[in-house]
């Protein structure tokens, strides 16, 4: 059984799909298609009991859903690159390995990734989760607005926090509420301003919740921050990722020369200007097919609407991302 319910039509509108299956590929595909296109899925010794189930509802910059697998599966994902992600089980315990650290989340303790470094998990049959995916921008903008500082990206956040204790119950609380809600579809979550603004509220609640060192040394002494010519650029980018930009005239937006601005991003992106921007596309893309109507769109109109002119080597681009075509992701939505 799989469906796809959209609460209210608009630009940013939440999109709730659902997915109930004992097919091992079906289910790879609709957490690829949702989540993360790099990812695998392979259950532990007996499939037998394999049940997949999820709910899950993209609203702009989050992605929250609740899913468990019904037997023991291993989960390996590479870079998460464009999002931060946090893991809460509701039930059962979860071994999560993340950048050479161990966790053991279960309903006391939530487990959070970073964009850059490799996944694994060991993920019970008896674990069923709340997974909480945030774009990387919208994060980090939130702190930067909340610290009224630079920092670096991606930000160096703890691995875990409790979801038993302020803030963190707090925050899984907040999560819980707003996804059961737009589940629902009614209440003050139908209204377009209420759950905008309740969906950024999950958001800040995330940068006070999760431990960083930001604020809490004097200026100078809180390791590197990001410098102003790459935030100056980031913001450009963010602001017209449709625009074609070359590697000068983002040089000239940050004020320095290109080779400058080149090894800046590499520092502290970990990828070139051009390379990040044309990621910040096929996410763009990738955002909007996954939500569009089928019968209303076509995969060139969205193509072009992001600023890919060369359908050929777009076309290759996303496939190499999400590991499907563009026009499979868009067919997928019949």
């Amino acid at each position: 059984m799989a469906g796809v319910h959209q609460l209210r039509p608009g630009a940013e509108t939440p999109v709730r799909f659902e997915l109930a299956t004992t097919d091992v590929d079906e289910a790879r595909a609709f957490c690829r298609r949702l989540f993360y296109g790099p990812l695998r899925v392979d259950p532990v010794g007996d499939r037998s009991g394999f049940a997949f189930r999820g709910e899950v509802v993209s609203f702009g910059p989050l992605t929250v859903g609740e899913i468990s697998y019904g037997s023991d599966i291993h989960v390996a994902i590479a870079d998460l690159e464009t999002s931060y992600h946090v893991l809460s089980p509701l039930t059962g315990m979860l071994h999560s390995r993340h950048r050479g650290n161990t966790v053991l989340a279960d309903p006391t303790r939530a487990a959070v990734y970073r964009p850059i470094g490799d996944i694994e998990l060991e993920w019970p049959g008896t674990c069923r989760l709340l997974s909480v995916k945030v774009e990387r921008a919208a994060l980090e903008r939130e702190l930067d607005a909340a610290l009224d500082q630079r920092v670096v990206t991606p930000l160096l956040l703890g691995d875990s926090f409790s979801a038993v204790d302020a803030p963190g119950r707090t925050w899984v609380s907040l999560v819980r509420l707003l996804f059961g809600e737009l589940r629902r579809g009614d209440g003050l979550s139908a209204e377009p301003r209420m759950a905008a603004r309740w969906r950024d509220m999950v958001v800040s609640g995330l940068a006070l919740t999760v431990e960083h060192p930001y604020g809490e040394e004097p200026a100078g002494l809180q390791g590197p921050n990001r410098p102003r010519t790459v935030k100056r650029t980031l913001d450009a980018m963010h602001a017209e990722p449709w625009r074609q930009f070359t590697a000068a005239e983002l040089a000239a937006v940050a004020g320095v020369g290109v080779r400058v601005l080149q090894e800046s991003f590499r520092q502290h992106v970990g990828m070139s200007p051009l390379t990040y921007l044309r990621r910040l596309r096929l996410d763009g893309v990738h955002a909007e097919l996954t939500r569009a109507d089928p019968w209303q769109v076509n995969v060139s109109e969205v193509a072009y609407r992001w600023g890919f002119t060369h359908l050929g080597r777009f076309a290759g681009a996303y496939r190499e991302r999400y590991g499907v075509s563009p026009s499979q992701t868009l067919r997928e939505r019949r």
